[in-house]
C-alpha cells in the first residue's frame, strides 16, 4: 500500500460517490480527508437495492460539500496527480456525467433524474 500522511491529495471512494481530497488526520483504519473537489456523483436511489423503484426507499444523494470532511476507510483511497479543478466546476461535471448514464427510458432512471434535478437546484442557486 501506498504511504499516505497529512496533506497529501487522494482520491477517495466515500459511497456511491467519488471525490478529490486532502488528507487530514490519519485514524488507523481510516484517514480523514477534506473534500476538494467531486470526480463522480453518488448514485440515486435505494443502494441495498440498485435499480429498484417498488417497495424501497428511494435516497436523494447529495454530493459531499466543500471542505466537509469525511471518515474514508484507508482501502478506498488512493494517492491524486494532478491539478485539482474548482469544486463547482467539478460538482457540475459530475452531475452531467451521471446525466448521461440515465438517458435509457425506464422507471428507476425517471425517478434518478428526477432527484438529480432536484439536487442541481439546491447546489446551484
Amino acid at each position: 500500500m501506498e504511504s499516505l500522511q497529512s496533506g497529501d491529495l487522494v482520491t477517495a471512494h466515500y459511497k456511491t460517490g467519488k471525490y478529490i481530497g486532502e488528507i487530514v488526520e490519519d485514524r488507523g483504519q481510516a484517514f480523514l480527508v477534506k473534500i476538494l473537489a467531486v470526480a463522480k456523483h453518488p448514485q440515486q436511489g435505494d443502494l441495498h437495492n440498485p435499480g429498484q423503484t417498488e417497495n424501497v426507499f428511494f435516497h436523494q444523494r447529495k454530493a459531499l460539500s466543500y471542505n466537509e470532511k469525511a471518515n474514508v476507510s484507508k482501502s478506498a483511497i488512493k494517492a491524486f496527480e494532478g491539478e485539482v479543478p474548482s469544486y463547482n466546476e467539478s460538482l457540475k461535471q459530475s452531475v452531467e456525467k451521471l446525466k448521461e448514464k440515465l438517458k435509457e427510458d425506464n422507471t428507476f432512471n425517471q425517478q434518478a433524474k428526477e432527484q438529480l434535478e432536484d439536487l442541481e437546484k439546491q447546489y446551484f442557486q
